[in-house]
């Protein structure tokens, strides 16, 4: 069969990566892809939002199945496009991806169906001064999120009420982030740990992936600017068998049955962006396909054929897809450009890459780079996922792997966070350590 994978950063490479392993595939394209992605997969010049171009693609070379790694082209209807011509293709139709492309339906959906989240209310331009007094009636830190799709860039979390008056003004007034700043969510600051879990459902039933942990933050100890994400690794110890438990019944359950009670049926992979709080699991964000970087850990650990996962998630019986989680530890340590997530310069050869490749349990997951004249340069903000693979629950040994990997490898100006894997080590050593 030929499969076409919609996109071109390090999740879409660990897409390609697991979909090679499938038995029934004998042809990858991938559009746009990356230098990573070129060598085992078709790379196809054609952008990930340009839709019409991906279904003229489809229908010529005759593509029995697309996978759609980014938001954009799911809340663009890219889904409802490819079936309207008959074609399978894995994600959310344009109306159940309204969880990720409109942060202020999530947080009213949540509400109407009891899903714990934070408190919150939402503000358009002309509601600047309402917004302010919103803000001056909370304590800080106050979160503010663009309603619409920002590319992972459109929450600010702000230390003080000043801090927040400003985030305003930036987002409804100056227009930051253009349409999708217009209307906002201000909502209370959630005390506790971030995690990841990624449900696959086909509408009525779903299965689960390794829960991760990632780290958006630029900078060591969750210092700096947010991004797209620094790094991730899984399974994290901060989710045990009665916390799952709770995320399942209390969240994914009520998010999938309420999605389909509002004529949304859902599709595909949703990621749940979860506060383990003192109180239990609560949602800071819901999006309409894998997380970025936190594919790159926990595609890794999946045992079984992802190809058959699909089909199962677009034609039913998901429930019956017969696959495991290893039992060991995946970490991912994004290598980024200078300046990332501001502006970066592009176009610096990467070296050591082969080197890497060499490494047993190691993978390089590609993400901003092209191949010119033979030479592997940097092409964007985050440029390579370095994963490696260790023993269950040694995150010591795995976190020594990944960053023996990463020293081999250089560019001018990459940067790093040296702390990925490390708040794994400190839950199991304290299990307590959460709810102080």
């Amino acid at each position: 069969m030929k499969v076409l994978v919609v996109g071109g950063g390090g999740r879409e490479h660990a897409l390609v990566w697991k979909i090679a392993q499938s038995k029934n595939v004998e042809k990858i394209f991938c559009a746009p892809g990356n230098a990573g992605i070129s060598e085992i997969a078709e790379t196809i010049p054609i952008k990930a939002e340009d839709l019409n171009s991906l279904l003229n693609f489809a229908i010529e070379n005759k593509i029995d199945l697309t996978v759609v790694g980014p938001e954009l082209p799911l809340s663009l209807g890219i889904v409802d496009l490819f079936e309207s011509n008959g074609l399978k293709i894995f994600g959310p139709r344009k109306i159940s991806a309204e969880i990720e492309s409109s942060k202020i339906f999530a947080k009213n959906f949540m509400k109407k169906y009891g899903i714990p989240t934070a408190n919150y209310k939402t503000f358009t331009c002309d509601e600047i001064n309402k917004a302010e007094n919103f803000a001056k009636s909370l304590n800080p830190p106050i979160v503010i999120k663009a309603d619409g799709l920002a590319g992972g860039k459109g929450v600010t979390i702000c230390e003080s009420v000043e801090d927040a008056i400003k985030t305003i003004d930036l987002y409804l007034n100056q227009k930051i982030f253009g349409s999708a700043g217009e209307k906002i969510v201000i909502e209370e600051f959630l005390q506790g740990e971030e995690a990841s879990v990624f449900a696959i459902t086909d509408g009525e039933d779903f299965i689960t992936l390794a829960p991760a942990q990632d780290y958006k933050r630029i900078f060591d100890n969750d210092m700096g600017k947010n991004t797209g994400g620094m790094g991730s690794y899984a399974p994290t110890p901060l989710i045990d068998e009665a916390m799952f438990e709770r995320i399942k019944s209390e969240i994914i359950k009520p998010t999938i049955e309420g999605l389909k009670n509002e004529g949304r049926t859902y599709k595909g992979c949703l990621y749940c962006g979860l506060m383990i709080t003192k109180d239990g699991p609560k949602v800071l964000e819901f999006n309409c396909r894998f997380g970025d970087p936190e594919t790159q850990v926990v595609l890794p650990l999946l045992d079984g054929d992802i190809i058959e996962m699909f089909y199962r998630a677009i034609d039913g019986g998901v429930k019956n897809f017969n696959y495991s989680i290893k039992k060991a530890t995946a970490i991912c340590v994004i290598l980024a450009s200078s300046g990332y997530p501001d502006s970066y310069e592009i176009g610096k050869e990467i070296y050591g890459l082969e080197e890497v490749k060499n490494m047993s349990d190691v993978i390089l997951f590609h993400a901003g780079t092209k191949k010119v004249n033979g030479k592997i340069l940097t092409s964007g903000g985050r440029v390579i996922g370095v994963t490696a693979i260790g023993p269950e629950n040694d995150f010591e040994s795995t976190i020594k792997k990944v960053y023996t990997a990463v020293e081999k490898i250089k560019f001018d100006g990459m940067h790093y966070r040296t702390d990925i894997g490390k708040k794994a080590i400190n839950y199991i050593k304290n299990k307590t350590l959460l709810l102080e």
